[in-house]
């Protein structure tokens, strides 16, 4: 929905949880994680300064792709492997600090639309706009199956449900940036609703903004 309101209004799009993730590749890839998935956090924060993440647009798809030191990971970070152990690396306040600068830095110049659990209450707590988007775990694990099962991934409905349901506890509960919804963001819950219907919400809200 975010990526599809950028693209219709002309701004930039940032997908912040697509940036968790490539830290949580780029600690799989490089052995940073125990045995027993504990993250070996002192080796990750010697290595943040190293970890470059951009988004490039694809031409095809009319949307951006991620991409970790200049290496297109868009359908690497989509995997269960990631999946399972980026709200852990999140969880991190040297990770989430690194990142948030980031995203401050990107926002600079407005003009950009930037999704991710924490944006509204944390990385731009002066939005002109945030909205707040819900659905429950099993309609969001439903589309996350039939998304990786489009692209040609193996998937697993209950394996995808769990994933959800944890990753949700483990992100409104944690220290740092908590999953939580702004005082003054306007609510969504788009399970009931087709993706053109709730592009539609989105836009209308956009439009009220503007000429506010």
């Amino acid at each position: 929905m975010a990526k599809d309101l950028a693209k219709k209004v002309g701004y930039i799009y940032v997908d912040t949880g697509a940036m968790y993730r490539a830290v949580t590749l780029y600690a799989l890839r490089n052995g940073l994680f125990n045995e027993d998935d504990s993250i070996r956090e002192e080796e990750l924060k010697e290595k943040m300064p190293d970890i470059n993440i951009s988004f490039k647009l694809n031409e095809e798809t009319g949307r951006p792709d991620t991409y970790l030191n200049d290496e297109l990971v868009e359908q690497d970070i989509r995997t269960m492997e990631v999946s399972n152990r980026v709200s852990p690396i999140a969880a991190l306040p040297f990770v989430r600090e690194a990142l948030v600068a980031q995203q401050q830095k990107m926002g600079e110049e407005k003009g950009i639309v930037m999704d991710g659990r924490d944006i509204g209450t944390v990385v731009f707590p002066n939005a002109e706009m945030k909205v707040f988007v819900t659905a429950s775990a099993e309609v969001r694990a439903e589309r996350r199956y039939k998304e990786l099962i489009a692209k040609g991934m193996e998937a697993d409905y209950d394996e995808i449900l769990k994933n959800v349901q944890e990753r949700d506890f483990i992100d409104s509960h944690r220290e740092a940036s908590p999953l939580r919804q702004a005082e003054d963001a306007l609510v969504l819950d788009n399970s009931n609703m087709t993706i053109p219907e709730q592009n539609e919400w989105l836009y209308e809200r956009f439009l009220e903004r503007v000429a506010d």
